[in-house]
């Protein structure tokens, strides 16, 4: 293989690999949630073990956290997050890898 090839398939596997890195880590949770003391975010993947916080989030802003869980590497099915108090608002979800956030998404709360 020349040395030319060789260098474009270096980059090209690179470049690949950053995409599909890209969407590791993310909510599947795409409706509205009832107001409950358990949100069910249905699948987080992570690209490793983290952790999910919830937080209350009022006019663009995130507030108090309300309750959290751990996720391990790949895919956690069936995520719920037990919170002390039924959200009355809108809530943040953040998704926290190596104590990074690396992804976070505003559900909306049915009242």
């Amino acid at each position: 293989m020349s040395i030319k090839l060789f260098t474009a398939a270096a980059v090209i596997a690179a470049f690949t690999a950053t995409i599909a890195s890209a969407n590791v880590n993310y909510f599947s949770v795409l409706t509205d949630l009832d107001s409950a003391n358990t949100l069910d975010l249905g699948t987080v993947r992570a690209a490793g073990d983290g952790v999910v916080e919830i937080y209350n989030y009022r006019a663009g802003q995130q507030r108090e956290l309300l309750g959290s869980t751990m996720v391990n590497s790949g895919a956690n099915q069936d995520v719920r997050v037990s919170v002390q108090v039924a959200p009355r608002w809108d809530v943040l979800a953040v998704l926290k890898v190596n104590g990074q956030i690396v992804d976070s998404q505003v559900i909306d709360i049915e009242r």
